[in-house]
């Protein structure tokens, strides 16, 4: 298979899923897309091109690849095996399915068997770069699964991520991602608690900002999110916070059934679920400092 001659198809054309899916497009393979909202996928072909088929089973049909990106590995697991019509009904032998999802490990790994007992592979790729690296196609692959298979779809990845890293078996890849997502939260909480720290005391939180990013304490969100999202107060980053609460609940999973104590990871998952339960659904996960600055008592900037 060579770069500009796979037959794509893609399910979930959310906040990542369109702009990866547009660099499909641009890198010249058939892309077929789905996705439950009414009304996206017209959207997304008239803004950038594409083909809808009318059902998973004749996306996975035409498809050489077919990629999920989708919220949760439940959403996973009723657009492969669920309903009436399921890409499992379809997929032809020799196919290849890359869940994109930030998933459960497990629930892949089971996934798995009713995959290839259709004759097709499956590996599990999730991402990370946000939606910014998403747009350019930037993105950090991370994937687990067979080796052989990962070089069959590598074409693809490749114009979706500039990096390409095989982590192991199946389920390697979203553990890497839940666990990169764990180290990343846990860097944006202790950050906000530092500048609201300053701010206390009289610092500036943009100054502190820009002291940090020329100082060990850098990290992506001093660099990334401080001030474009939370010191502006536009939250817009385009990754949700109860998505970040569901990795980090990952996360923690992984490390009770290998036996490792958590924590500080624990303490880290409970601050964010705690954020998600008191802000509501459809929060930006940058919102999380909202809940921070309810602790402290103090603002890091001024409401819009």
């Amino acid at each position: 298979m060579t770069a500009r001659q796979a037959a794509v198809g893609f399910v979930g054309i959310g906040n990542m899923g369109w702009p990866m899916a547009a660099c499909l497009l641009r890198a010249g393979h058939a892309v077929r897309l789905a996705d439950a909202r009414p009304g996206r996928i017209d959207d997304f072909i008239a803004q950038v091109g594409g083909q809808a088929p009318a059902t998973l089973r004749e996306l996975a049909a035409a498809s050489d690849v077919v990629i999920t990106m989708l919220p949760t590995s439940a959403e996973v697991a009723a657009v492969v095996q669920g309903g009436a019509d399921n890409l499992l009904a379809g997929l032809r032998p020799g196919s290849m399915l890359v869940d994109m999802t930030s998933g459960v490990p497990s629930a892949t790994q089971a996934l798995a068997g009713k995959v290839a007992e259709a004759g097709a592979a499956l590996i599990d790729a999730p991402v990370s770069g946000g939606v910014s690296r998403a747009v350019t196609g930037q993105l950090a692959i991370m994937v687990g699964g067979d080796a052989e298979v990962l070089e069959r779809v590598r074409p693809v990845l490749a114009a979706m991520g500039g990096t390409i890293l095989h982590c192991g078996g199946l389920g390697a890849g979203q553990a890497m991602k839940a666990l990169n997502n764990l180290v990343s939260a846990g860097g944006f909480l202790i950050g906000v608690e530092a500048l609201l720290i300053g701010a206390k005391f009289g610092l500036d939180p943009g100054l502190m900002t820009d002291v940090l990013n020329v100082s060990t304490g850098m990290n992506n969100s001093t660099q990334k999110k401080f001030r474009q999202f939370v010191l502006s107060r536009d939250y817009a980053s385009g990754f949700g916070l109860d998505l970040m609460a569901k990795d980090l609940s990952i996360a923690l999973g992984i490390g009770r059934e290998a036996g490792v104590p958590t924590p500080f990871a624990a303490e880290c998952r409970e601050l964010w679920a705690a954020a998600a339960a008191l802000l509501g659904p459809g929060q930006d996960h940058t919102a999380m400092a909202k809940f921070s600055e309810a602790l402290a008592g103090v603002k890091l900037g001024e409401e819009k």
